[in-house]
């Protein structure tokens, strides 16, 4: 096992990973930006270091300058927690040109799954279901013909990157142009690769994901589902497990699929499969991520198992404890994202300083933050101010338990979207379970938060 860590990233998962080091004895260093000299992680962690100012290039992503803050602190391995440079192949390579142990994938798994369109091409050739599409199409030209085959509507996607951009929904053909220069322009200039590819678009569906984890000798083991159905703009706002729209049989097979998906790359480390589920319950593989999810906690509530811990064990080559006959998830968990923003103002982002701060609590209630009384939320970096996360026996306890945690949490100084959670978590399609990506859901509920 390492002896000191470098975490690369900020927030709640930065004391999320502090947190597992700290029960296991593992020593911590702290990163931050100027704006981040007073958050709760520099305050927790064994060191710190300010890496840049505050926009998250010149920090957070500034790569040379965290090889040499592990470098100066004599840190084994770098955590890079999830977004920042956790998917990012380049830094993955540079922590093992210097030595240092990158918790996560494999580099050139991270560059294989990052491409999308070599991805599809992969998890075909596993056996893995994809849903149809296209190679990628160059011109637009190109994608004209490529849609006669995929069929209408379609989605162009970006080849690289993530994260809802460099997406456009085309209903008929007229739309394809344009939808594909957006496309293009857009991920060109977020992730410097234009490259799109053509998908057929699945509706109604559920966005469903299988928890994955690998050691360095080959061994996988799936721990259950996620439905992260309910979303806004392709952002996950709540996520539970188990999902109610899959069979025992289905999840069988989603589960054998994310297993293949995983061998078919040599995977190791924590990853995620995710796959939609189509209405007749087909389901296909979208993409895999390459890291920790903001998620976790929904399977780590239903199985007892600490994925960072793991990703901690595995990334310094120790094999897993368990194998996928241990694996029984018991209840049900909810995780709702609180995010600093106004829901009846087209959920702007807000910002502000925490004037009380008041944490529900009771037997398997968890916000996982970075906030505190006193604390002013910077304006650079993204809105979360924490995740809610319960659980209970039945998918109905559940919720009302997370309603309750909902009606507790005091953030005051902040507007934040706690009202539209509940709004959504009260909504007929949630109650029934029967409700898909790109729902009616949301709007239901804006209104009733307003």
């Amino acid at each position: 096992m390492f002896s000191k860590i470098l975490i690369a990233n900020r927030g709640e998962v930065a004391i999320r990973v502090i947190r597992a080091c700290r029960e296991m004895g593992v020593a911590t260093v702290a990163v931050c930006s100027e704006a981040d000299r007073d958050a709760l992680h520099v305050s927790l962690s064994d060191e710190s270091c300010c890496i840049g100012p505050a926009r998250a290039r010149d920090s957070y992503l500034n790569q040379a300058a965290i090889i040499s803050a592990a470098l100066a602190t004599h840190a084994e391995a770098i955590h890079p927690g999830y977004g920042f440079l956790s998917e990012n192949a380049e830094f993955a390579e540079l922590c093992e040109r210097f030595g240092i142990a990158f918790i996560g994938a494999p580099a050139s798994v991270i560059a294989l799954m990052g491409d999308k369109d070599e991805a599809r091409r992969t998890m075909l050739a596993a056996g893995v279901p994809v849903i149809p599409g296209s190679d990628c199409v160059a011109s637009v030209a190109a994608a004209v013909a490529a849609a006669e085959t995929v069929g209408y509507p379609l989605m162009v996607k970006a080849r690289a990157g993530g994260g809802g951009r460099g997406i456009r929904r085309v209903e008929e053909p007229a739309e394809l142009e344009g939808a594909f220069n957006a496309a293009t322009a857009e991920a060109a200039a977020a992730f410097g690769d234009g490259a799109v590819y053509l998908e057929r678009f699945v509706a109604p569906a559920k966005h469903v994901e299988m928890q994955l984890i690998a050691d360095s000798r080959g061994n996988v083991v799936c721990l259950g589902e996620r439905d992260c159905s309910v979303q806004r703009k392709h952002q996950k706002l709540i996520e539970e497990s188990p999902c109610t729209a899959l069979t025992d049989e289905t999840r069988a097979a989603m589960t054998r699929s994310a297993v293949a998906a995983a061998k078919a790359v040599d995977y190791i480390g924590v990853g995620t499969v995710e796959f939609l589920l189509d209405g007749a319950g087909n389901y296909y593989f979208m993409e895999m991520n390459t890291r920790l999810q903001v998620e976790h906690p929904v399977t780590e509530l239903t199985t007892g198992i600490d994925l960072v811990k793991w990703q901690l064990r595995v990334a310094s080559g120790q094999s897993l404890g368990f194998a996928q006959a241990d694996i029984t998830p018991r209840g049900h968990a909810l995780e709702c994202r609180v995010n600093a923003e106004d829901s009846a103002n087209n959920h702007r982002p807000s910002g502000g300083r925490v004037t009380t701060l008041h944490v529900p609590g009771g037997p398997w209630v968890r916000f996982d933050t970075a906030i505190y009384g006193g604390y002013e939320i910077p304006p650079f970096y993204d809105s979360l101010l924490g995740k809610l996360i319960v659980h209970a026996a039945t998918r109905d306890e559940a919720i009302r338990k997370m309603k309750a945690a909902l009606a507790e949490l005091t953030i005051d100084g902040v507007t934040h979207n706690a009202e539209y959670l509940a709004a959504l978590l009260a909504a007929p399609e949630f109650v029934s379970g029967k409700y898909f990506v790109n729902s009616d859901i949301l709007t239901n509920a804006t209104e009733v938060a307003e």
